[in-house]
This record gives C-alpha cells, structure tokens and sequence, in this order.
C-alpha cells in the first residue's frame, strides 16, 4: 500500500509538472546538439586545419594525462601521495591486463597501450564536465585510435611471424572440408575489427550522453519540478562514469587480445 501511494504521488508530481510549467518552456530537446563540431575561433566551415572544439578537448586530455603520469608522480614518495597513488595503481592495472592477455612478449609494447588506455580513459572523464566536448563520441576520433592498433598489430604480425602470420585464418582443429569456409569467416571478421573496435567506444559514450541531456532537458522544462529528473540524471551520470572507465578497459583489453594474436597466430 505504501510503495502504490509512492508511485501515484510521483506520477502526480510528473503531471502537475508539465501542466503547470510555462507555456513557452523549452520543451524541444535536441540532445545531439552537443556533439556538433565548431571552429573554436571565429565562425564558418571546418576544414582540415581548422582548430575546433574537439581539437581543445583532446589537447586537453593529453594535458591530464601528462598532469598525472608526469607532474603526479615527480616526487616519487616512499609513501605516495594522492597523485602517485593513482599514477601507480593505473600503471599496475594496465601492466597485469597486458601481461595476463598478450604475455610475457607483449609487456614490451606495454607504453602504446597504456598511453591508448590513459587517453581514452581522460577523454571520457573529461567529457562528463558540464559544457565540455567528448572527444570520444565521434566516429573520427575512435576510428583514428581502432585503425592505428589495426594497422600496427598486422604490421607486427608480419614482421615478427612473416607467412605464419596467414596461420591465425587457417583453423587447423576443424575439419579439412571446413577449413577454407572457415578462413573465409576469420578473414570478414579480421578486417571487421577495427570498425567495430571504434564504433563501440563511439557509440556507448554518445548513448551515455544523449540520454543525459534528455532527461536535463526536462528538468529544465519543468521549473519547479525539476527535482523528478534531476534523480535520474544523478543516477545515469554515475553510471557514466562507469561507463568511461569501462569502455577505456574494454578498448584496451581488446587490444591486448589482437596484439596477443600478432605475438602467437598459431595459439
């Protein structure tokens, strides 16, 4: 009896919102307004070197990263401050996942993949900044990082396993008569890599976002109602910064798993 009188107050709370909120209240929302790209000075078209929005929020995330790895870990404490703390335990994180995935061999390229993982990761954070731009939910700025780590685990593949590289198509447990239709399959899903590897970075953290600016769209329109979605923008921010620090991992994860792939094709 409670819990129904609870849920009728507050769909009651949610009508009298709307009918008594003003009758030119910004109602539209346009949620994927804020992943527009802008010149940051002036205005006209974006060419290829023009300096925009996105260009500040990635110059600004290579500053964190560079704030925290660099200026966070100077003093190198015995005991370490909050800085060198964090500093450590994302180094020690991304180490065990690159050595856990990929191996003993793959501890060599650890700095490219810590670097993708601390950037991706910053990126993220600093895209829940009120105002702030996320670098990361563009398609141009994920395929950039998915294509680069394409490109560099195929071109290792090759050059440390030359031809045997072929052998991570080549599925030797399956039956003879299923191997060619099988390499087929290896081969689509391969090349597939990179396009999925950038569109679902992309696509969580614009999803993410959209739902946010929906719901403090409404808390706009509703005026004095405004706390009713503000509790869900509460909730779905905390889940982003989830999110953030999921889909850093899972990008990087990924790939230690295809770096694992050029290091052993055979495995």
């Amino acid at each position: 009896m409670g819990k129904a009188f609870f849920w009728v107050i507050m769909v009651l709370v949610l009508i009298s919102g709307f009918a008594f909120a003003p009758e030119k209240a910004e109602l539209a929302i346009h949620p994927m307004d804020q992943f527009i790209v802008k010149p940051l000075f002036g205005y006209g078209e974006v060419g290829a070197f023009t300096i925009t929005n996105v260009t500040l929020w990635m110059f600004f995330a290579v500053l964190a990263v560079t704030a925290l790895m660099v200026l966070g870990t100077r003093s190198r404490e015995i005991v370490p401050g909050r800085g060198q703390s964090v500093a450590e335990l994302a180094y020690g994180f991304v180490y065990k996942m690159v050595e856990d995935v990929a191996g003993k061999d793959g501890v060599r390229f650890f700095p490219y993949i810590m670097t993708v993982f601390m950037y991706i990761l910053m990126a993220n954070f600093l895209g829940l900044i009120p105002s702030s731009f996320t670098t990361t939910s563009h398609i141009a700025v994920t395929a950039i990082l998915g294509f680069g780590v394409f490109f560099a685990v195929t071109i290792l593949g090759f050059v440390l396993n030359g031809s045997k590289f072929l052998g991570l198509f080549w599925i030797t447990s399956a039956p003879l008569p299923l191997r060619p239709v099988l390499a087929i399959i290896e081969l689509i899903s391969y090349f597939v890599r990179p396009v999925s590897h950038s569109i679902r970075l992309a696509g969580n953290v614009m999803a993410g976002h959209a739902v946010l600016k929906v719901f403090a769209g409404f808390a706009g329109a509703l005026g004095l109602f405004a706390f009713v979605p503000v509790f869900a923008v509460t909730a779905i921010y905390a889940l982003e910064v989830l999110v953030s620090f999921i889909q850093a991992y899972v990008f990087t994860i990924l790939t230690c798993v295809y770096l694992k792939d050029a290091l052993h094709p055979s495995h």
